[in-house]
């Protein structure tokens, strides 16, 4: 059976962001396994407009493409204000068919929440999408302990078994998603 395709998508675009730290620390445990093949899409990394223009931009055509190309997502999101980024809507927003019957999981940061009330967000904007859920998910409290220089999370027992536990259901749904797709195409 083919890895699955993975993409790791660092959703925040801030300067001074730990973002990039957690996300590249996640995808760096997620390449360990031999089922994956995983993918980083830094937002950051995209010139994508302030404003939604009439025809989609160069570079909006290329994150909807690299998620087009991906069949389960792992988004990294920081908690503002109990919420994720803009720049996260922004970019989800930019695709909409490549989304649907895929699984996507979530690696989360936050002051004192780890990020939960942005993931409980997500899955509705995600549901709204036609993409599922995975229940698992990792979350870091920016507080709290267990963070080397420059925001490099440490890797905890309780986070190497939220990890796995995550990719494990992102994996069963994405086989599965992956096989029924190409059974039958997804009707919306």
């Amino acid at each position: 059976m083919s890895p699955l395709r993975v993409a790791v998508i660092i959703g925040s675009t801030r300067v001074g962001r730990a973002g990039d730290a957690v996300g590249q620390w996640f995808a760096e445990r997620a390449r360990r396994r031999e089922d994956l093949e995983v993918e980083v899409l830094d937002l950051a990394g995209y010139a994508f407009p302030g404003c939604y223009p009439q025809e989609a931009t160069p570079a909006m055509r290329g994150f909807a493409a690299a998620v087009g190309d991906a069949e389960a997502f792992v988004v990294v999101t920081p908690e503002y204000n109990r919420s994720f980024p803009a720049s996260l809507k922004q970019a989800i927003d930019f695709a909409y068919d490549e989304w649907q019957a895929k699984p996507v999981g979530f690696v989360s940061y936050g002051s004192g929440s780890s990020g939960m009330y942005a993931v409980e967000q997500l899955r509705t904007v995600f549901c709204a999408l036609h993409a599922v859920t995975v229940r698992d998910w990792v979350g870091l409290d920016l507080l709290g302990e267990g963070f080397e220089g420059a925001g490099w999370p440490c890797d905890t027992d309780d986070r190497l078994c939220a990890i796995a536990a995550m990719l494990d259901q992102l994996t069963w749904w994405g086989r599965a998603l992956r096989d029924a797709r190409r059974a039958q195409p997804y009707v919306a």
